[in-house]
């Protein structure tokens, strides 16, 4: 075993390079790129950097920078047009893991690395579960994310959540690290400070990650294909090419847009759609007390329930709402946006609540945009969605 002879700045430049290795990885997994196997591999160059190149001292600045890169590139153009303290995240989680991972590397050594998947799991898992709570953050950027098409991985969510699978990803990104830190540790002394990985560790880790991840996989395969005995019900979306919200925001007559509108929805009732949903803030009334849309007339026509967006400004804020009608005309209810954009100025009046209405097509329930970034509003509902019927989707879609 050679011990290569490098200088703090080659370490530290090297260190640097691997790091932002790890962190474009990941920016590509990520949408719009969606390269989603570089989210099991992505983390493999910061973790070697961290333990292996850096000097011992400043390890943690690589996971530090591979994070702050891939947050950056990440949610760093979603951030940019708000111009809030936002656009200093990646900034700020990149010096929180500069200062909270610095005592790793001498943890790691000292344990012969016995530890080393677990606490990956844990630190990761652990910073995401705290993340649930943060109103500013909710799943946003979660390592979970990028497998969202593959459906043939991600059926245990179902059982596990997002956090196990995310989990999931990071045991296969730490015990390949493992490895590769294990076969460098045969051929070079790359870190004074640091024992070699023991062969005994590397085999228990290898059984455990193979076994886990084919665990996974055979159980997604197979709940994949479990028949879901449920009923299927015809839904449509409807989204115009332009933003109504927006279009009204800029001063400009939206008739016709609306009219667009109406005439894709009732294109989705005669592809007999039974659940026809518009997008937030479609208009800015009540479509309650204002008809300026006959709403009711229109589920009747369709003979199918329509989810409505709409947004009503008052003296005190906005209430970002939807509501469902029936084929009947018949308004069910009434849903309040429970996670505002705080961030970017928005406000949610009627927030808090969350009904559920029983249906001829099954329970039916609502939540708009950024809700979908949380998951403690699904709390107070799985004993009402028990009976959820089986969704086949209809799209009826001017925009991209």
């Amino acid at each position: 075993m050679s011990q290569p002879n490098l200088s703090t700045p080659v370490r530290i430049l090297l260190g640097l390079v691997l790091a932002i290795l790890s962190g474009l990885a990941l920016v590509l997994a990520f949408p719009p790129y969606e390269i989603w196997p570089l989210a099991l591999i992505g983390l493999v160059p910061m973790l070697i950097a961290q333990f292996r190149i850096m000097p011992p001292k400043l390890s943690s600045l690589a996971s530090a920078v591979g994070v702050a890169v891939w947050l950056q590139g990440y949610l760093g153009p979603v951030f940019a047009p708000v111009g809030t303290f936002m656009v200093w995240l990646p900034l700020i989680v990149g010096l929180l893991n500069l200062f909270l991972d610095a005592g790793l590397r001498p943890f790691h050594s000292k344990t012969d690395y016995h530890w080393f998947v677990l606490s990956g799991i844990a630190n990761w898992s652990g910073s995401e579960m705290i993340r649930l709570f943060l109103p500013i953050a909710g799943t946003w950027a979660f390592i979970a994310h990028p497998f969202y098409r593959q459906l043939w991985l991600i059926q245990p969510v179902s059982i596990f959540g997002i956090i196990g699978m995310g989990a999931m990803v990071i045991m296969v990104n730490y015990t390949l690290a493992l490895l590769l830190m294990g076969w460098l540790d045969t051929r070079w002394k790359l870190a004074a400070d640091a024992p070699a990985v023991p062969a005994g560790v590397l085999r228990r880790w290898a059984i455990i990650g193979g076994s886990v991840l084919v665990a996974w996989v055979g159980l997604s395969l197979v709940l994949l294909n479990v028949p879901l005995n449920t009923p299927a019900v015809k839904v449509a979306a409807i989204q115009p090419s332009v933003s109504p919200i927006i279009t009204a925001n800029q001063g400009i007559d939206i008739s016709d847009i609306h009219a667009r509108m109406v005439e894709q929805t009732r294109s989705a009732g005669e592809q007999g759609a039974q659940f026809i949903v518009w997008p937030e803030g479609s208009f800015l009334w009540d479509p309650q007390t204002d008809n300026q849309i006959d709403f009711p007339a229109l589920a009747a026509e369709t003979q199918a329930h329509l989810a409505l967006g709409y947004i009503v400004v008052e003296e005190n804020g906005m209430r970002n709402e939807a509501t469902i009608i029936n084929p009947q005309g018949q308004f069910l209810g009434v849903f309040g946006k429970d996670h505002p954009v705080t961030f970017g100025g928005e406000t949610s009046l009627t927030r808090g609540t969350y009904p559920v209405y029983d249906t001829p097509i099954g329970k039916l329930g609502t939540i708009i945009c950024y809700d979908l970034d949380y998951t403690d509003q699904l709390g107070p509902l799985p004993h009402q969605f028990s009976g959820c019927v089986g969704i086949v989707e209809v799209i009826a879609n001017d925009g991209p």
